[in-house]
């Protein structure tokens, strides 16, 4: 059966010890990884490994040695609870010994987690996964985590966050990787030991990863002000480093996002960003109703970016949104 992105975050959190087993996948390993770590967790505990209760097997092995499955969702544990065979890295190479290991599963058998990579709707493992009654695939997309999504992990980090602090770490999480994101979290779980008061955007300013961004940061700053002719500059530095194009994108959408909210909002607090009076400035010198066109220009070129029919260097198309911001900018 498939499992939606939405019900997939459910899932993961409270899985079903009852079903045969998910497979969990996508084009982002640390996604896949993130979201696996997760369902183990919540299946079987935090001490599985110790218990002998989870049994690691990479495809490679498994392509070697294709009774290597059906061997560890059969054996009986020395401990009690729920057990886990988990595959690693899987494609249609092993895709034999995974079908036949569902076809063979049993209520006290351990469950079957897989993980793969980017796997066509024609993959054999996906099909079975897809097709059978009581197992579960999962498609992971490149999608930031949901609100919901960053609930859960707040409370798995016991932070309480004022509602300041929620806006803050949802634009956070569009803006950086899901590991940093999740890293983040741990940080600021230390940061506020022993400290009972509520989580604020200072204390996420504190721990915030600060690698991504004073160049990121420049051409924001450069598009917000309308400079069209230093965009080309500094977007060749950034292509030099290695800056995604939707990094820049979602990091962009966060920033005119920050403006439309302080324009919309007169006098309102100004939070989650460093320069507090820069963009303040930015904020009104565009006024809300240009920020709203600014924020479908970029709409338009993230769905762009994600097209499978996009064909343009990806750059190049971010580099001509901005342009096309700051020649908005400039007419305001």
């Amino acid at each position: 059966m498939k499992l939606s992105p939405r019900d997939a975050g459910a899932y993961f959190a409270k899985p079903d010890p009852a079903k045969t087993g998910v497979l969990i996948f996508g084009s982002d390993a640390m996604r896949v990884a993130l979201k696996r770590q997760e369902l183990l967790k919540s299946l079987l505990g935090p001490n599985a490994e110790e218990e002998m209760r989870l049994t690691r097997i990479p495809a490679a092995e498994l392509r070697r040695d294709p009774a290597m499955l059906m061997d560890a969702i059969k054996a009986v544990g020395f401990f009690p609870g729920p057990r886990a065979a988990f595959v690693e890295d899987v494609n249609d190479t092993v895709a034999a010994a995974v079908i036949g290991a569902l076809g063979e599963w049993q209520q006290g058998d351990a469950q079957i987690i897989v993980t793969g990579g980017d796997l066509k709707k024609t993959s054999k493992v996906r099909k079975a996964f897809e097709g059978h009654p009581a197992a579960y695939a999962a498609a992971i997309y490149d999608n930031p985590p949901d609100r919901g999504e960053i609930e859960r992990m707040l409370t798995d980090a016991k932070l309480v966050p004022e509602g300041d602090a929620m806006a803050v770490l949802v634009d956070l999480a569009r803006a950086i990787d899901p590991g940093d994101f999740r890293q983040t979290l741990e940080k600021l779980s230390l940061y506020k030991l022993n400290d009972t008061s509520p989580l604020t955007p200072d204390d996420i300013a504190a721990c915030a990863p600060t690698s991504t961004e004073a160049d990121v940061d420049d051409i924001l700053h450069v598009v917000a002000e309308a400079r069209a002719t230093d965009i080309g500059p500094v977007m060749n530095k950034l292509q030099a480093q290695g800056v995604t194009a939707v990094t820049l994108t979602i990091m962009a959408t966060r920033h005119f996002r920050t403006l439309y909210r302080i324009a919309a909002n007169p006098g309102a607090p100004i939070y989650g960003v460093r320069d507090r009076d820069r963009v303040a400035r930015q904020a009104k010198s565009w006024g809300a109703a240009n920020l709203e066109l600014a924020l479908g220009v970029l709409t338009d070129t993230d769905l762009t970016l994600r097209s499978a029919a996009q064909t343009a260097p990806a750059l190049a198309l971010v580099e001509r949104a901005f342009i096309r911001l700051a020649m908005l900018g400039a007419r305001r």
